[in-house]
């Protein structure tokens, strides 16, 4: 494990994987002495657990298009802070099945005399090309996102792609013309297959569309997952919430040991998903409701409602303080912290410590390899003082 491969030859250019200069172990000590100096005031910080193989984890790719100045057709990623694209033939932390589909668009761009898409001229068909696979299933999604509906030689450049890949089960058409940062726009067409992916995680299927969020490192998932299941310590008879529940993965985990389970989450896409992968799992005791978790919450605590159980796995920027106000409210005996930012994560527990909760567990899981990102999971419970306020 403390080994490295051969080093990038796009790192300075590129800028994604910051810590590529250390070997593994060093990587690990890193992350674990950040988590200790932003959350080790709250309690003992446990080991980060580690990956045994730390490359090719990235089961979504997504490679930007331009054109170099001498009119060669390049594809790979923005450099960090602008928005030049950097060259990638091959990336040491995405899969590599994605990394040929992305090359052989790229070589089919111009067999087509398809350019890629400039958003200041918006001229050009070729924007963005996204990946996902499943690691488990086998199944491989290609997205195609285009700067207008037009898409000259529609089907010889579908049957090319199929050709040289056939193990691709579904290829979409995703519009984005707008002048935005932004990968997808709203307006998607299946071109081939079902339009969605499945994978097996934990013993339970889960589809998978192109604007719905999956965890992007398959292995890990599962590791982070076990662990929030741990610090919930699910009995049978309790009630759960799934705070930004994305595609129900942990809320559907957490079915199989609660009495109920209900997710919230404010992209439909992701809805849509989460309940067909409880169907698909035969999962009866959860539901999936499309609002703000926040909102979701604060009625509940309104309606006089409970909750045993509320796990959380807010996005970079951490929970909103209006959420954070409605969780203390609801006041459930155990909130299980899911965090891929340990800065915001240290200002949310600040707030719940303050408002009734202490936190009892740590546990930093490396979710990104060769990145400054850290994955923690954070096992709190209402002080006993409080208890006895509410129970008396």
């Amino acid at each position: 494990m403390g080994k490295s491969q051969s080093s990038c030859p796009y790192a300075k250019a590129c800028g994604g994987c910051q810590l590529q200069n250390l070997t593994y172990p060093q990587q690990l000590q890193y992350k674990q002495v950040k988590c200790i100096r932003l959350l080790g005031k709250f309690c003992h910080v446990e080991e980060i657990l580690g990956m045994e193989n730390p490359y090719h984890y990235r089961n979504k790719v997504q490679a930007a298009f331009a054109r170099t100045r001498s009119g060669k057709i390049i594809s790979g990623v923005y450099q960090a802070k602008s928005r030049r694209v950097v060259a990638v033939e091959r990336c040491l932390i995405e899969d590599e099945k994605a990394d040929e589909v992305i090359g052989t668009v790229r070589t089919l761009l111009g067999q087509f005399r398809l350019t890629p898409y400039d958003p200041d001229r918006q001229t050009g068909f070729l924007r963005h090309v996204l990946v996902k696979r499943g690691f488990q299933s086998g199944q491989l999604m290609v997205v195609l996102v285009t700067g207008s509906p037009a898409f000259p030689h529609k089907r010889d450049f579908l049957a090319a792609l199929l050709k040289r890949h056939p193990e691709i089960t579904t290829v979409l058409q995703n519009v984005n013309g707008a002048h935005t940062g932004m990968v997808l726009g709203a307006r998607e067409t299946v071109l081939y297959g079902p339009g969605k992916i499945e994978e097996q995680l934990g013993g339970c299927t889960f589809q998978i569309s192109a604007r719905a969020f999956y965890q992007i490192n398959p292995v890990q998932t599962e590791v982070l997952y076990r662990k929030a299941l741990e610090f919930a310590a699910l009995r049978g008879t309790e009630t759960v919430i799934d705070a930004y529940c994305g595609t129900g993965t942990i809320g559907i985990f957490a079915a199989k040991h609660a009495k109920t389970v209900v997710g919230v989450e404010l992209n439909g896409d992701a809805v849509a998903d989460a309940r067909e992968n409880a169907r698909r799992n035969g999962i009866q005791n959860i539901r999936f409701i499309e609002a703000d978790a926040g909102e979701f919450l604060t009625g509940m605590a309104t309606a006089g409602e409970r909750a045993d159980v509320v796990f959380l796995d807010p996005p970079r920027a951490g929970s909103s303080l209006a959420f954070l106000r409605s969780l203390v409210s609801l006041a459930p005996a155990r909130v299980v912290y899911i965090s891929c930012n340990p800065e915001t994560q240290q200002r949310d527990l600040l707030y719940l410590c303050k408002h009734g909760y202490r936190v009892r567990k740590i546990q930093p899981v490396d979710m990104f390899p060769h990145t400054n990102h850290v994955e923690t999971v954070a096992l709190l419970t209402r002080k006993q003082a409080r208890l006895q306020a509410v129970n008396g």
